[in-house]
Parts: structure tokens; sequence; C-alpha cells
């Protein structure tokens, strides 16, 4: 098997191209140069037989990312498995927005920060290492593990807790930001995604329901209400469908200075308020 060939012809010239170049660079220590010098067919007849086999995954649609078993966050490393979603690129912003309100709370050395939905753990372990308490919770036990693992490798302390929002146990607990990345795609919009999301990514951590599209949103701003310290912060990501109706809700509320941030995409992305 060519296996540069069958990728371009399976994802197309970019793409097949890009997944190609980032095998090769993860696992081989090959460079774009290396590529281009013909080094690749030179790797040795171990490597070549791991190169079939990730690539026979990759032509399953298997997101290259659970092949290799980590991707990049924030600057860091990070676990992935199919126990939780693929830390996206555009969730950074969130990072950024959180991490530049932790350092402008006046008279909080360490603000405390609460994670609904943490996933992976990507976004407690990044405002974490960045000098925050963390607590993150997880309806998904699988989740859960991955974020834990990451929290260790990473040597972020970061406190854990399983919990659904939808559905959440009493605590007197408060903090100074709330920060979430909720399933929020629309059961309609699986028409139009790729099927790399669609065939290996759990569904829990990425659907709602066509007739109630903002469930978790209503359930985390109520939340909040009660597990905000005074002036404290709701940071969510969002489905920009639905930037309007958001904004709306968070007002709704009781929320202050709504507003809707872009990502490098130019699309709706990011909502935060106060109280």
């Amino acid at each position: 098997m060519n296996c540069l060939k069958e990728l371009k012809r399976h994802y197309g010239a970019t793409e097949g191209y890009a997944l190609y170049r980032m095998v090769m660079e993860e696992c081989f220590g090959l460079t774009h140069t290396d590529i281009l010098l013909g080094k690749d067919s030179q790797i040795s007849e171990e490597n070549q037989t791991r190169l079939l086999k990730i690539t026979s995954r990759l032509l399953k649609n298997e997101p290259v990312q659970y092949i290799l078993g980590y991707t990049h966050f924030c600057g860091h490393k990070f676990v992935v498995r199919p126990g939780a979603l693929i830390p996206r690129p555009e969730t950074e912003l969130l990072v950024q927005k959180v991490t530049e309100l932790c350092h402008s709370i006046d008279g909080i050395a360490t603000p405390e920060v609460l994670d609904i939905g943490t996933g992976s753990g990507c976004i407690a372990v990044s405002i974490a290492l960045e000098g925050c308490h963390v607590t993150a919770m997880d309806i998904s036990e699988d989740a859960l593990g991955i974020a834990m693992e990451n929290a260790a490798n990473l040597n972020a302390e970061v406190v854990f807790m399983h919990e659904n929002i939808l559905q959440p146990s009493h605590t007197d607990k408060q903090w100074n930001i709330i920060v979430s990345n909720p399933p929020y795609i629309c059961l309609h919009e699986a028409e139009d995604m790729e099927r790399n999301v669609l065939d290996y990514e759990p569904h829990n951590a990425l659907f709602v329901p066509d007739t109630d599209p903002l469930i978790f949103y209503r359930a985390i701003a109520s939340y909040a209400m009660s597990h905000l310290s005074p002036g404290g912060w709701l940071c969510i990501e969002i489905n920009q469908a639905y930037a309007y109706e958001m904004k709306s809700l968070l007002s709704s509320f009781g929320f202050k200075d709504v507003t809707i941030s872009q990502d490098q995409y130019g699309k709706d992305r990011i909502a935060y308020a106060h109280l």
C-alpha cells in the first residue's frame, strides 16, 4: 500500500498529506523536508508495518488523535481516548478568557474555578497550570479517568467530581469563575458532520435534543447563580447558531455585560458575563 496516495485519495490531497505529515513527524520523527527528500520510504521494516496499521485505521475515519493517543492543547500534551472529546483549537479561546479573568480579579491571589463537563480535562488542567484552584466535574467516569491521568501527567492540582449538572448534588461551595464547554450540537446538525467525529467521539458529549438546544446552558446558568461568588464570572463555549438566544438566556438569569466573542474562524464561540 502506498500510504500517502491512499490517504490523499480518501481525505483529499490537502488533508491527506496533512495527516501523513503528522504521522511521519509524531511517530517516526520525520519532518516535511525529510518527506520531500524521500526519507519516509527508507524507514525500517518494523516502522513500515506500523505505518500500514496506522494508515488502515485512518482509512476507517478513526481520528488521528485517538490513534496517536494524545493531542496538543494550550501548549501541553494531553492524553486522549474515545471516552472523551478530542480538544479543539478553538476551545483554547475559552481557556485564554478564563486565565485573563483570573489575573484581573481584585484582592484574590488564587481564584477558585469550576469546570463543568471537563471531558479530557484540557480546560481544567490548562487553567490550573496558570495558578488557579480548579474543581472539575463530569457525568462520565471514563472521561474523569482520562482527565485525572492528564492532571497527573502535567502535575496540575485539580479536584475532580463525578456529577451530573442536570441533577446536581447540593453543595455550599462557591467559585469565582465557572467555565464550561457543554454538549451543544443539535441532532439535526449531525448530517453535516464528519464521520471521524460521528463514528468515534462520545455522542453524550456532543449532542443536545433539537427540541431543547439550550438544555445544558440553562442548567449551568442556574447552577452558577447559586455557586458564583458576588461579581463572579461565567464563561461558556457556545453553538454559533444560538448566540442571540444565549445572550438573552444569560441576561434573563440576571447576568450582566453579556459578551459574545468570535474564534479564529470568525464564528461566535464564547459567551461570558458576570453577576
